[in-house]
């Protein structure tokens, strides 16, 4: 069974920083693109970042120049640098991966952390 578990959330000034980890676990072949969503009280879920296994990124406009993904593929983890953090990055942050396993043949599937709240406020 495959795990994605996320920490490194918490309260912050505006203009702070804070790093998030997210970290699987389990019986899988290879993990593809790793990213991070998040969700705002009474809005949708919505793409922040994403790093593919070659290290190719992408980043929602409103957080370029801010925010920095990165993973380490030994550890199998994924990180979001939050630089110069504002009131409007507010929300629980979800950390996806688009994983391959073996069955009986290969096969993709996506998984998601169970999310960890970033509150932006002073």
């Amino acid at each position: 069974q495959v795990q994605l578990v996320e920490s490194g959330g918490g309260l912050v000034q505006p203009g702070g920083s804070l790093r998030l980890s997210c970290a699987a676990s389990g019986k899988f072949f290879s993990i593809n693109a790793m990213g991070w969503y998040r969700q705002a009280p009474g809005k949708q879920r919505e793409f922040v970042a994403a790093i593919t296994s070659g290290g190719t990124t992408n980043y929602t406009d409103s957080v370029k120049g801010r925010f920095t993904i990165s993973r380490d593929n030994a550890k199998n983890t994924v990180y979001l640098q939050m630089n110069a953090l504002k009131p409007e990055d507010t929300a629980v942050y979800f950390c996806n991966a688009d994983m391959t396993l073996a069955g009986i043949r290969y096969y993709r599937e996506d998984y998601w952390g169970q999310g960890t709240q970033v509150t932006v406020s002073s």
